[in-house]
């Protein structure tokens, strides 16, 4: 998409920005000295983009309940990494991607289609949406190479060299309602090289719970991600905790949507948001798959 003209105030803005940004990724051990880092041993560049201007406060707080330097490391991310994301949503996890890998590394991601364009007016919106963010602030995500999800195949990503990585922050229960996951799946194992990580975080249905529970809710079980992925030919690497909510019961009439950030159901002011905010967000399983078989 075109970056849209800017007056040259505008433009000027624009340049500072992006100067603050990869000012902090140059100078990311001093950053790190500055903020807290999220977790020990996380590379200090990436500590400097968790605490980037191009990161609202709004995106910020979310990180208590989100874990992303704790995530990345676990899915073994490096500065130097070809990375599909998918379903990027309104880009909270390429807002840290997108400046970390710019310089050495490469991000893809994988949205709602446009062309042909996605059935779903709202899905529609949200791509516009996406690739206007990306627009509006070049000096960190010129680089980014978009295109759409696929169902059977890539139609308008092409990439330089196979995959390191393929990233999906709570998408799978979508795929598992619209019948596409499995075909997902052995699309993103081909796109990897031999060793190459799926990262996958979802929220985490109870075991034995109903499929149909499962599309309804949100909410998915370990033993189906697994199942799914060793079929499309990965083996599962490592499991973390590192996004378990104990407190989250997953019994909640909206499914998962009725916990923040969504909050369905929950006016201002009700009993319900009240006692969805102290929950917080959905209890989820993070899984490290690697490809092994071609």
């Amino acid at each position: 998409m075109p970056i849209p003209s800017q007056p040259a105030p505008a433009r000027q803005n624009r340049r500072a920005f992006g100067v603050q940004v990869f000012g902090a990724l140059v100078a990311g051990s001093t950053v790190a000295r500055g903020q807290p880092t999220a977790a020990a041993g996380v590379d200090p560049a990436l500590a400097a983009v968790l605490a980037g201007p191009q990161r609202s406060a709004a995106s910020k707080a979310r990180d208590v309940w989100r874990h992303p330097a704790e995530t990345l490391r676990f899915f073994d991310l490096r500065a130097d990494q070809h990375v599909l994301e998918l379903s990027p949503g309104s880009g909270w996890y390429t807002e840290i991607l997108a400046p970390y890998l710019r310089e050495r590394g490469r991000l893809y991601t994988a949205h709602y289609a446009i062309n042909p364009p996605d059935p779903d007016a709202g899905h529609q919106q949200a791509r516009r949406d996406f690739e206007a963010k990306l627009a509006a602030t070049p000096m960190v995500y010129d680089r980014v190479v978009s295109g759409s999800l696929p169902t059977t195949g890539f139609t308008d990503l092409r990439f330089d060299r196979p995959l390191d990585a393929v990233l999906t922050f709570r998408n799978l229960h979508n795929w598992v309602g619209d019948g596409h996951l499995a075909d997902r799946l052995r699309i993103f194992h081909a796109a990897l090289k031999p060793g190459g990580v799926l990262g996958v975080e979802e929220h985490r249905a109870a075991p034995g719970t109903p499929l149909v529970r499962q599309v309804s809710s949100g909410y998915l079980t370990e033993a189906l991600v697994i199942e799914q992925a060793r079929a499309a030919g990965f083996e599962l690497s490592a499991r973390s905790e590192i996004n378990a909510n104990p407190r989250d019961t997953r019994l909640h009439p909206h499914g998962v949507w009725s916990l923040p950030p969504n909050l369905s159901g929950a006016p201002e002011g009700s009993a319900a948001r009240a006692q969805a905010l102290a929950i917080g967000e959905s209890d989820r399983m993070t899984l490290r798959f690697i490809k092994f078989r071609p």
